[in-house]
């Protein structure tokens, strides 16, 4: 099987509202235990903390990737701290809103990425159901406790994705 040489792992989320600040703490361990910190990711994937930096996600998405993993926080549907991984439907999150310059939730994303002219790789979610999004900094217990869960499946869908690191393609090896 092929390997994909060109994924990235996007954490998204605003710090200062409490576990939307999810994305971002997984994406700084994830770059943590990888090669010091560098933005080359796992397997060769490229890691970035986009914040709350919508429209900058939806210029780099335009640079021809392979797969994108979305690191994000969702909303609290009665188990707080719950990882879950599912497939975006990225005809879907376009279809509710317009261009929203200031968005950084998927379908702003996604609709942004479209107004360029751009489509949307394949796509997997990495995310936490919140206890809170009220003001503040740092992460819930139950959302806390649940990050390096997120690390581990983050990894763990990188393997999937037989993500093959920057130059083993041109030499015929898999990752």
């Amino acid at each position: 099987m092929a390997g994909l040489n060109r994924v990235l792992v996007a954490g998204i989320g605003n710090i200062f509202l409490g576990d939307d600040g999810f994305g971002p703490e997984v994406l700084r361990r994830l770059a943590a235990t990888d090669r010091g910190g560098s933005s080359a990711g796992p397997a060769g994937a490229r890691l970035v903390d986009y914040g709350i930096r919508g429209m900058h996600l939806a210029y780099d998405l335009l640079d021809g990737w392979e797969a994108l993993v979305l690191v994000d926080a969702l909303p609290d549907r009665g188990a707080p701290g719950t990882i879950r991984v599912f497939e975006a439907d990225v005809d879907a999150f376009g279809q509710g809103g317009g261009l929203d310059a200031h968005g950084m939730d998927p379908g702003s994303v996604f609709a942004g990425l479209a107004a360029l002219g751009g489509t949307a790789p394949r796509t997997i979610v990495v995310g936490c159901e919140v206890r809170t999004v009220e003001e503040g900094i740092g992460l819930s217990p139950e959302v806390e406790s649940a990050v390096d869960g997120a690390v581990t499946a983050v990894l763990d869908v990188l393997a999937g994705l037989t993500v093959v690191p920057d130059g083993a393609a041109a030499r015929g090896e898999e990752g």
